[in-house]
């Protein structure tokens, strides 16, 4: 590219234009005329171009070069538009995908990984809340090097290979003239030093695995599912780095008699027909202490019974919900003569005949004139 040529009317920017405006414009440029994108060669000359105004502009001492009248590229031997002598192809690949990624060594301190366990409780631990203590297995921070990594008075060695850099460059030639690739060093692993010699205790992973206890605070309504977040009580870091967070996830033990729905309960009363049909007053021992329950003559088998808040507080809100007792009528399955002989003395004196009994044949007029009805009044 000679040095008339005006790197602003190529990128199209003014005279007084920010690097930022200029990277902009440079990005816009090359989505458009990017070889990956248009494979044309009057294009990809375009793109050379480009790519040379935006190296000179976007470095503040090129510029100002250019300004005086030089061109920093017929300079450094990258004239007729070729990339200038150390110009890095991740710094186009920053304008042209927009990357701020810092370079250098890596830090070898590290935050931790989350750790999740899972808590088994009882249905009333649940329902009232409760503090459990945890046995959990995680990383903590190495006693002996004290999260360093290294061995008792040992220090770090700069890496020989990068300089301490943590990545090391490459120069390589393509169709756009010389490319400068960066990557991690395979010597020290992009960290910049190496640890010849590490913690016994860790190996020089600055923590090491241990078993700890926990005292966690259970909320009153939590349900199978429920995950209570303990922050900084996760996994240790690497170099000793700051802890993640512990997720405790909530598993209810089924209960012998309560079952849950939501915030409600569920249980079921076994009453005998004669209890159903006579009423009677059964003491049920609810999560809460013992209850009164009242029923009612002619009970019906399904029937329900709702103990208002006496269910499971709202773990968002306030308030609870009921407990909801299911009547259930048990049929007797064997009688004995005297037995038999009143319940069909009172059949007769009720009116119904159509109870037989094994080996006769019921009187079906009130059985199915009922039904019939039931029918008819169901279609009305």
């Amino acid at each position: 590219m000679a040095a008339t040529t005006d790197y602003y009317e190529v990128l199209g920017v003014p005279r007084d234009a920010s690097t930022e405006d200029i990277k902009k414009a440079y990005r816009r440029l090359a989505r458009k005329l990017h070889p990956d994108i248009n494979p044309d060669p009057e294009v990809q000359e375009r793109f050379k171009e480009v790519t040379s105004a935006y190296e000179v502009l976007a470095d503040p001492k090129k510029r100002e070069m250019y300004d005086l009248g030089g061109d920093p590229l017929s300079a450094g031997g990258g004239a007729g538009g070729g990339f200038g002598q150390g110009f890095s192809f991740t710094d186009i690949m920053d304008a042209f995908f927009g990357g701020t990624a810092a370079r250098g060594p890596r830090s070898r301190v590290r935050r931790g990984q989350d750790a999740l366990v899972r808590l088994q409780v009882e249905l009333a631990e649940a329902v009232f809340g409760a503090t459990k203590e945890l046995q959990i297995d995680t990383a903590v921070v190495c006693t002996v090097c004290s999260g360093q990594g290294t061995a008792s008075g040992a220090q770090l060695v700069t890496c020989d290979t990068c300089g301490g850099q943590g990545e090391i460059k490459q120069v390589q030639r393509s169709f756009m003239g010389q490319v400068m690739t960066t990557r991690p060093c395979p010597q020290c692993h992009g960290f910049g030093s190496t640890n010849p010699n590490p913690c016994v205790e860790c190996g020089g992973d600055g923590r090491v695995r241990t078993r700890r206890s926990l005292t966690i605070k259970i909320p009153a309504g939590v349900d199978s599912g429920t995950r209570i977040q303990l922050a900084g009580h996760g996994e240790v870091g690497p170099g000793g780095g700051p802890a993640g967070d512990l997720y405790v996830e909530i598993a209810i033990k089924p209960h012998p008699v309560f079952a849950r729905d939501g915030d409600d309960l569920h249980c079921t009363l076994q009453l005998p027909m004669t209890a159903a049909a006579l009423g009677t007053s059964v003491e049920l021992e609810t999560l809460d202490g013992k209850e009164i329950i009242e029923v009612r003559p002619g009970a019906q088998h399904g029937e329900r019974i709702r103990l208002a808040a006496r269910g499971v507080p709202k773990l968002r809100g306030t308030g609870r919900g009921d407990l909801f007792v299911h009547v259930e009528v048990q049929t007797p399955t064997k009688l004995d003569a005297r037995q038999e002989e009143l319940l069909r003395e009172l059949s007769k004196l009720r009116g119904e005949e159509y109870v037989a009994g094994p080996g006769r044949v019921a009187s079906q007029g009130n059985l199915f004139s009922r039904i019939r009805d039931a029918f008819k009044d169901g279609l009305n």
